[in-house]
């Protein structure tokens, strides 16, 4: 079979996979819905292998099939990598283009960064996840990608770029603080109502507690009310929940609005560093410097 028949029932089949339907990947790919059953049909008689269940009414991926999917979609886009950095002078932006972020952090700050990116480049196609765990970036097929804390040696695939540190502050809601009252001193902190952040294991972040110049002192505080998921903590706080220590990216609207108010800012500490990281293979491309230079811009926290 020559490589462009190849190729071309890779296309199909991860159309269809994508679509989920005969029908739709047709639509998507100008075909008609027989031409795409015979080209999976050809291509799982090739493969000796089943790579979709069918129903009348769906049609799901086999185990064979999803790695199989995933194998295809790296072969085509590292086929799309080669095509756009032979053309990179003299191309626009555009292709699909896969980012990856925090949970909060990538839905607070990263996705408005990318939907405006979209909107100035409209043949790009924004795929972005939101993670809360280590992804990697060649592994995973992705090309950009925004961490949080730092890496003890990063691979020679990656690239990076600091973006700043996060500000860590102590919170609490006005309702609250009529309450029980306005701490002057950390040690008065320590006998607030605590929110604190929840780990996946069960254990809660520790806050971070400096003294004067020195390295700030890691104290695990018997959170109140513990929660794992950064946005929810802060609507924690705004309820009147208690006072907690949380980024200023978090937060800045509230403090700004007065729906939040800053405590004993002596206290106030670095937290994690942000970095922008890319495959440094696929930084030639437009879509991805374009973007690069872009979050670069409108990601800074210093």
């Amino acid at each position: 079979m020559a490589p462009s028949e190849r190729l071309k029932g890779l296309e199909v089949f991860v159309c269809t996979a994508d679509a989920g339907s005969f029908t739709a990947a047709a639509e998507r790919l100008n075909l008609t819905n027989s031409a795409v059953g015979k080209a999976v049909a050809r291509l799982e008689a090739r493969l000796n292998t089943r790579l979709f269940d069918r129903t009348t009414r769906s049609l799901a991926l086999t185990d064979a099939g999803a790695a199989f999917y995933r194998t295809c979609v790296r072969v085509l886009d590292e086929l799309e990598v080669a095509e756009q950095v032979l053309a990179a002078g003299k191309m626009e932006p555009f292709g699909r283009l896969r980012v990856d972020a925090p949970a909060t952090f990538g839905r607070m700050r990263v996705l408005p960064s990318l939907l405006a990116f979209a909107e100035q480049h409209p043949g790009v196609r924004p795929h972005i996840s939101f993670a809360d765990r280590f992804v990697d970036l060649v592994e995973e097929g992705i090309d950009v990608g925004i961490r949080i804390g730092g890496a003890d040696a990063w691979p020679a695939a990656v690239g990076h770029r600091f973006l700043g540190t996060e500000r860590l502050i102590f919170c609490a809601a006005p309702a609250y603080l009529d309450r029980r009252g306005t701490p002057t001193s950390v040690a008065e902190l320590l006998d607030h109502d605590a929110v604190t952040y929840g780990r996946a294991d069960g254990s809660a972040n520790p806050w971070l507690i400096t003294h004067g110049s020195g390295p700030a002192e890691r104290r695990f505080v018997e959170g109140r009310i513990i929660v794992g998921d950064g946005e929810a903590q802060v609507e924690t706080v705004l309820a009147g929940g208690g006072v907690a220590q949380l980024a200023t990216w978090l937060v800045d609207e509230h403090l700004a609005s007065g729906r939040l108010i800053q405590l004993v800012p002596d206290a106030a500490t670095e937290g994690l560093p942000l970095h922008l990281i890319w495959q440094r293979s696929r930084q030639l491309l437009p879509k991805v410097d374009g973007l690069l230079a872009h979050l670069g811009r409108t990601l800074q926290i210093l």
